[in-house]
């Protein structure tokens, strides 16, 4: 038997060296391995007395407990000090501004339909929504629409299976009307809402789409005119043109769920091959509105001699259009992730003073 000692005192000494992981291995098998240092002491026990045994292997036993122990030790050693090392190295100023990270763009419909919520809501309106699959009642018949509108006809309107125009049918809603009425049934006025949603009518060409969006505004109460109606509209156009001074033209036309209407022009400036809103001697249509025609508030069961209301209506494609210089509206639809980046928009970081979010 070899002075164990000794041994103990070389083996230390090596692990208190060992630089590294892989130098710890090294150690532990040239003690503890197969062909050990301490494991070929292991294997001479047996040619001793039984006395000597004992001692011996009680010896080697406490001798391998150290050195494992003593491994164990400085491999901890090495992970913690590897630990540090890679806490400092990815260390995070929390104290720092977020780098920004592109996680996507908004579609320039999303931001426009943000942007015209966002306006209304500070106006005092509240967001609203109903179904795309309407019933003729509510998307033409309660919006004083007669039997033979063209609008009813199948030419102009997708119907689902099995109806054809009869009363009762079901459609893919033509406009956002009928949150209007669904409103007027359900709420009792003051009635204050702004209504954004998909709409669809059988057209297609480079200003019309099979599917579109509409956004539309209603105001019931005791007291709303025509006045209000100019100046709500007035507003919502400068502030989202980004246009102080822009000037509004109202004329006079038809709607069979106003009375009386009137289409609604902005002043702009075509010279030079560019369209600048707000500037010029040109007119330009963007929507259309009107005073609530009083047979669409009978049908809502609301008193007309009590209540009165006004609504408007706008493309959200034709109004993207014109803000962004976008020139053909099937290009909305196309998804095209080369259009979507050029004409796409980094997602709000600010939260909104309508949505909260």
């Amino acid at each position: 038997m070899m002075d164990l000692e000794a041994l103990k005192s070389d083996l230390m000494a090596r692990i208190d060296a060992a630089g590294d992981v892989a130098a710890l291995e090294d150690i532990r098998v040239s003690a503890l391995g197969k062909k050990g240092e301490i494991t070929a002491q292991m294997k001479q026990l047996g040619g001793l007395d039984p006395e000597a045994r004992k001692a011996a292997g009680q010896a080697l036993n406490a001798l391998k407990d150290v050195i494992a122990g003593a491994l164990d030790a400085k491999k901890s050693g090495f992970a913690d000090a590897e630990l540090n090392a890679r806490l400092a190295a990815e260390a995070i100023d929390v104290s720092q501004s977020p780098r920004p990270r592109k996680v996507g763009r908004l579609h320039p419909i999303t931001q426009t339909i943000d942007e015209i919520i966002d306006i209304f809501g500070q106006m005092g309106f509240v967001w609203a929504e109903g179904p795309e699959v309407e019933d003729d009642w509510h998307n033409f018949t309660a919006l004083n629409m007669p039997t033979d509108h063209p609008a009813r006809q199948m030419q102009d309107t997708f119907y689902m299976n099995g109806h054809s125009g009869d009363e009762g049918s079901l459609v893919l809603r033509t406009h956002t009307s009928p949150v209007q009425i669904r409103t007027m049934l359900k709420e009792k006025p003051p009635i204050r809402v702004i209504v954004p949603g998909r709409t669809f009518r059988s057209d297609s060409d480079a200003t019309h789409t099979p599917m579109f969006h509409q956004v539309e505004g209603l105001v019931i109460d005791k007291t709303s005119n025509m006045a209000q109606l100019k100046g709500c509209l007035l507003e919502f156009c400068r502030t989202f043109f980004r246009a102080p001074d822009l000037t509004l033209q109202f004329r006079p036309s038809y709607f069979p769920f106003t009375e009386p209407s009137a289409e609604v022009d902005i002043r702009c400036d075509r010279s030079g091959g560019k369209l600048v809103i707000g500037e010029g001697d040109d007119w330009l249509e963007v929507l259309g509105s009107g005073m609530v025609n009083p047979r669409v508030l009978e049908a809502c069961g609301l008193d007309p001699e009590e209540y009165q209301g006004f609504a408007f209506g706008l493309g959200i494609e034709r109004l993207a259009m014109l803000k962004y210089g976008i020139p053909d509206l099937r290009t909305f639809f196309d998804g095209d992730v080369r259009w979507l980046q050029h004409y796409g928009f980094e997602p709000h970081l600010l939260p909104s003073l309508v949505r909260g979010r």
